[in-house]
């Protein structure tokens, strides 16, 4: 029987939203804890995560506040190792596949889209290039899902550790280019989704996605920013276009603000390659973010 989890998350944020659909996936009792990323507690840093990242857990040890963390916890982090984890918890769940042959399909899933879906992604979304390295991306995908004997999901017919780890990105996706917030031309955001609902060449993919956001796990745990008061970045502020590369810790400046006045002297560091788009509200702002380290 598993001890006392205590998850350490934030709402906007996909990493530790893979967590959180893993630990409602196989039933597991746990405390939430909610990370504001815009201003983290002191004691985050020195108590749970060095790296000050979410998601974390605290495993074990007393039953004690989250705010409040004992020393007899063990402490975990990194939402791929954390999934594996929950995975070997709750054998009985088939989160963590019990075949070795299908538990490396699963990672080399997660691994391909890591690799091949962000980075074509963000620059789709911040810079307005070319869509069709996006749909490169998800047809690579997709042909995994064929590969892999076209189950109902990602490598079987059980939710998996690669499913848990792609549906917090494509439902941010979703999110994101219905409400044509990016780079990109208007209306752009809201074709290529229409491509992907309509196109006979993507159903497979498509097909997938909507399983997966049919999951009551999934519906317990994602929360949509509302939109309806923000308004898309747009192609005339260069500072998105021309910020340089989207890897390592490339800085950019800019904001969505409820007016068109940018939001001036907003800071957003993207690093660790963590490529995801964020909504988060900043005194009072709604803004557009990247991975999941935020400062003013």
């Amino acid at each position: 029987m598993a001890r006392q989890i205590t998850l350490y998350a934030a709402k906007v944020c996909p990493f530790a939203h893979r967590t959180e659909l893993a630990l409602a996936e196989v039933g597991a009792q746990f405390t939430r804890y909610e990370i504001d990323l815009g201003n983290k507690p002191e004691w985050y840093a020195s108590k749970i995560n060095p790296a000050s990242k979410v998601p974390a857990i605290a495993y074990g040890g007393p039953i004690v506040p989250a705010d409040q963390p004992s020393p007899d916890s063990t402490k975990l982090v990194e939402s791929l190792i954390l999934n594996e984890f929950i995975g070997d918890l709750f054998p009985a769940s088939s989160l963590l596949p019990s075949s070795p042959v299908e538990r490396a399909k699963a990672r080399f899933f997660i691994d391909t889209f890591s690799n091949q879906f962000s980075p074509p992604y963000i620059s789709f979304l911040l810079r307005g290039d070319s869509k069709e390295a996006l749909f490169a991306a998800l047809k690579a995908q997709q042909d995994l899902l064929v590969q892999n004997g076209n189950k109902k999901f990602a490598v079987n017919d059980d939710f998996t550790i690669a499913d848990a780890a792609v549906l917090p990105f494509f439902a941010r996706f979703e999110t994101v280019l219905s409400n044509d917030l990016g780079a990109y031309e208007e209306g752009e955001g809201k074709q290529v989704l229409n491509t992907l609902a309509t196109e006979p060449k993507y159903k497979i993919f498509w097909d997938y996605f909507q399983k997966l956001k049919s999951r009551e796990s999934f519906k317990k745990t994602y929360w949509p920013v509302s939109l309806r008061s923000i308004l898309p970045i747009t192609k005339s502020s260069e500072r998105w276009r021309t910020g340089g590369g989207v890897g390592g810790d490339e800085t950019h400046t800019g904001a969505i603000a409820r007016s068109k006045t940018e939001v001036e002297g907003l800071k957003v560091y993207q690093g660790n390659s963590r490529y995801d788009v964020c909504v988060q509200n900043v005194d009072g702002v709604q803004c557009i973010f990247f991975g999941d380290t935020f400062v003013r």
